[in-house]
């Protein structure tokens, strides 16, 4: 039975990765990690590393996803273009993978009773952990107490990791320029004047296309130059919003060169 869930656990890591490899958008990418990290958690308590899999599922499915999707909100959310495929790097992940897998075949069985690690340090820790830490959990014990200085260090790595993707995130979000907001505002304007504009020339080919089926000729025509006259009014008046803001603006602009 656990063979099986083994089996099915892998499976869908295999099947995770590839989805993930092959998918375009950033944001869904970024939450197949989550599961994918969730899925190695489950593998992990099926090994009977509770431990690591507490780890993998705090950091792996729950800080690594926020902090993408906090880069994913500086950036697209789209890959801007697809990668190319390079038959070099796939020989070296080749070579390397196979390399790792041949280096597992002398390693023990898992779960072998006559596996060196059973023989080493194992038995001392069973049973004399308890008597000098008075900590009735192994794991725990091993982990603050006979290693208590390297689970330090790799707090001390992952904090100054953490701190590091913060200090980067925050500074794409520095304090927009006046110099910026201006450029908007004039952007902004102008946007929407050929809008208008638009609109204008849109109600003018609908208005075209009624009269011809109208009889009324005249009235058509008086009625188009009306429609005309006031979306040229409109425009005109559109206009001279805008030059009377890029005019405000490089008053201000003069004003603040002068102080």
């Amino acid at each position: 039975m656990t063979a099986l869930i083994d089996i099915q656990l892998f499976t869908l890591l295999a099947i995770m990765a590839f989805v993930i490899a092959r998918h375009r958008d950033l944001f869904t990418s970024a939450m197949l990690l989550g599961i994918f990290s969730l899925i190695c958690a489950s593998l992990f308590v099926v090994m009977d590393a509770v431990d690591v899999a507490f780890t993998e599922a705090a950091v792996g499915a729950g800080i690594s996803t926020v902090l993408f999707i906090s880069a994913l909100s500086l950036t697209t959310r789209e890959e801007t273009s697809p990668p190319r495929f390079k038959p070099l790097a796939l020989a070296i992940v080749l070579i390397t993978g196979g390399a790792l897998v041949y280096g597992t075949l002398d390693m023990p069985r898992y779960g072998d009773p006559k596996a060196p690690i059973h023989h080493h340090v194992a038995p001392t820790y069973m049973k004399e952990s308890y008597k000098k830490t008075h900590i009735p959990n192994v794991v725990t014990t091993i982990l603050a107490s006979y290693r208590g200085y390297d689970t330090m260090g790799e707090v001390t790595v992952i904090f100054t990791a953490g701190v590091g993707v913060l200090l980067l995130l925050g500074a794409g979000r520095r304090p927009r320029t006046k110099e910026e907001e201006e450029e908007d505002t004039e952007e902004a304007s102008e946007n929407k004047a050929k809008e208008k504009e638009e609109q204008a020339s849109e109600a003018k080919s609908v208005s075209d296309k009624d009269s011809s089926g109208n009889s009324d000729k005249d009235s058509s025509g008086n009625s188009d130059k009306d429609s005309d006259k006031a979306s040229k009014k409109e425009l005109r008046k559109e206009q001279a919003d805008v030059e009377a803001t890029k005019e405000s603006l490089k008053e201000e602009k003069k004003k603040e060169g002068n102080e």
